[in-house]
C-alpha cells in the first residue's frame, strides 16, 4: 500500500492534503472536523490585527452548469482576537498531534511586531509559520499582503525578521500578480524561507449586475477586485508551480495551492515538484469528507504505479517541460476520426473550418454552413460495438485530409464522444529538430 505521509521542510503529516488559510480553517473546531475527515494538515485563517470584513464576500464564474468553477473573494484576514485563533491552536494541536498546524501570519512591516507574532504562535504549539505575502486585496492596502509579496527586498527583509527568532519551519506564501514569481520565491530563499505556499489569489472582478450596473460581490451598492481562485485557476497555479520548482536559484519545499479539486490534481502539482497540496475551495463547496476520495484515490494509483512513497516521483514531469525553442519541429501527429464512434454532430468540421486549418472535410460540402442544410433522407448504419450500432446521415461523417492536417488537437478537444478523434504520430523518418538547433550559428 502506498505511503501518503510527508516531510515538508520539518513539518510532518500523515498525507499531503492541507487546508488552505481560508474560510475552512477559520476556527478549532473546523480545523479538528477536518482532520477527523482524513486532512493530513491545515493552514489556519491568517492571525493578525483582527480586522472588519464586509457583507457580502463572495461571487464566483459558473460553466455549463457546474457551479463557483471560479471563486472570488473580498474577505481579508481572520476577524477574531488573536488570542482566541491561538487557544483554539493550542487545543488542537493537543488533541490532533500527529497531523499539521500551520499558523498563517500577517501584521504590519515593523521588525518587533512580526517578532512577537511569530513567537506567540510558536509557543501556541503551531508545527510551523506561512507568511501571508499574497493577499490581493484590502490588506495590500494597508501595506501587508501583496504589497510586500509583490516587491522583493520587502519579502525579503521580512523573512530574515521572522528566521531571527523563529524555532519552526518558515513558509513564505507566494503572490501570483507578479510577472515572474520566481523573483519573490528567490528574495524569500535569500531571506532564509525553508519552504513556500503557491500561489495565492489572483485579482480579479468576475461579474457586473446587468441590471444594476454595479460588480459583484456587492457591499451597498459598490464593489472591489477580490482573490479569484477554484478549479479556474488550476492552470495558472501547475505553471507557476513549475515555474518555481525548476528554479536552481529556489531550491525549497513547495507546498502548492490553486484549484485543487481531486486527486488527480494533487498527483499533477507533485509531478511538478511540490511536497503537499491545499485546498480551500473544495472544501468550501463540498464540505471536508471529500479528502476522503483524495486520499483513497491517490493512494490507488500511486500502487498502479509502483510508487510506495510520493517522494519516488515528485518533480517527475519536471524534466519533460521545456522551453519551446527546444520543441521538436519534425514531431508530427494527425487526426483520425473512427466512424464507429461518430455521431455526425459535425462540431470538429465546424470546429477545424471556423477555428484552425480547414483540413476537417464533409463530402459533397465546401464548407461547413452548407452542411447545415443536407437532407437526412439517407441513412448509414455504422457499428458502435458488435451489438449496437447508431444511425448516422449519410454524407454526415467529416473525414480528414492528413496532408493538411497540423495535429493542433481543437478537433480532439471540441469532439463529445469519447474515443472517436485520436491524434496519431504521423512519422517520416527525420531526425529530430529543435528551432534552437535550427538557429544554431
Amino acid at each position: 500500500m502506498a505511503d501518503l505521509s510527508i516531510n515538508l521542510a520539518g513539518i510532518r503529516s500523515p498525507n499531503p492534503f492541507w487546508l488552505a488559510s481560508g474560510p475552512p480553517a477559520n476556527c478549532g473546531d473546523q480545523v479538528m472536523r477536518a482532520f477527523d475527515a482524513g486532512w493530513g494538515g491545515a493552514v489556519w485563517k491568517t492571525i493578525g490585527d483582527p480586522i472588519v470584513n464586509v457583507s457580502s464576500r463572495y461571487s464566483s464564474v459558473d460553466l455549463n452548469g457546474v457551479r463557483m468553477m471560479g471563486l472570488n473573494n473580498i474577505e481579508l484576514i481572520s476577524d477574531r482576537p488573536i488570542e482566541t485563533n491561538l487557544a483554539e491552536i493550542r487545543e488542537v494541536k493537543k488533541r490532533y498531534p500527529k497531523h499539521a498546524v500551520i499558523a498563517s501570519l500577517m501584521v504590519e512591516s515593523k521588525r518587533e511586531v512580526w517578532h512577537d507574532i511569530v513567537r506567540r504562535s510558536e509557543d501556541a504549539g503551531a508545527d510551523g509559520l506561512e507568511l501571508n505575502f499574497g493577499c490581493p486585496h484590502g490588506m495590500s492596502e494597508r501595506g501587508m499582503g501583496a504589497a510586500v509579496g509583490q516587491v522583493p527586498d520587502y519579502a525579503c527583509m521580512i523573512t530574515e525578521w521572522v528566521k531571527e527568532v523563529a524555532r519552526t519551519p518558515v513558509l513564505v506564501k507566494l503572490t501570483p500578480n507578479v510577472t515572474d514569481i520566481r523573483m519573490i520565491a528567490r528574495a524569500a530563499r535569500r531571506g532564509g524561507a525553508d519552504g513556500l505556499s503557491a500561489i495565492n489569489t489572483i485579482n480579479s472582478i468576475t461579474s457586473i449586475d446587468l441590471d444594476t450596473l454595479t460588480p459583484r460581490p456587492v457591499v451597498n451598492g459598490k464593489s472591489s477586485h477580490g482573490g479569484y481562485c477554484g478549479p479556474a485557476v488550476k492552470p495558472i497555479a501547475l505553471h507557476m508551480i513549475q515555474q518555481v520548482c525548476s528554479d536552481p536559484e529556489v531550491g525549497i519545499p513547495v507546498s502548492a495551492i490553486g484549484g485543487m479539486s481531486n486527486w488527480k490534481d494533487a498527483a499533477e502539482f507533485v509531478l511538478l515538484g511540490a511536497t503537499s497540496v491545499q485546498a480551500c475551495t473544495a472544501p468550501m463547496h463540498y464540505g471536508f469528507r471529500i479528502v476522503e476520495d483524495w486520499i483513497d484515490g491517490l493512494g490507488e494509483w500511486m500502487d498502479s504505479k509502483g510508487f510506495r512513497t510520493l517522494e519516488e516521483f515528485r518533480g517527475l514531469s519536471l524534466p519533460r517541460v521545456t522551453e519551446w525553442q527546444h520543441l521538436d519541429l519534425k514531431y508530427r501527429i494527425v487526426a483520425r476520426i473512427d466512424p464507429g464512434k461518430c455521431i455526425g454532430c459535425q462540431l470538429c468540421y465546424t470546429a477545424c473550418w471556423d477555428g484552425a486549418h480547414q483540413c476537417i472535410h464533409v463530402d459533397g460540402f465546401a464548407k461547413p454552413e452548407d452542411a447545415v442544410a443536407f437532407s437526412r433522407s439517407s441513412i448509414v448504419r455504422t457499428p458502435v460495438t458488435p451489438a449496437v450500432s447508431h444511425a448516422v446521415p449519410l454524407g454526415r461523417i467529416p473525414r480528414v485530409d492528413e496532408h493538411e492536417c497540423v495535429g493542433c488537437n481543437l478537433c480532439w478537444l471540441v469532439c463529445p464522444v469519447e474515443g472517436c478523434i485520436s491524434m496519431v504520430q504521423v512519422d517520416d523518418g527525420s531526425d529530430p529538430e529543435s528551432w534552437a538547433e535550427r538557429t544554431r550559428v
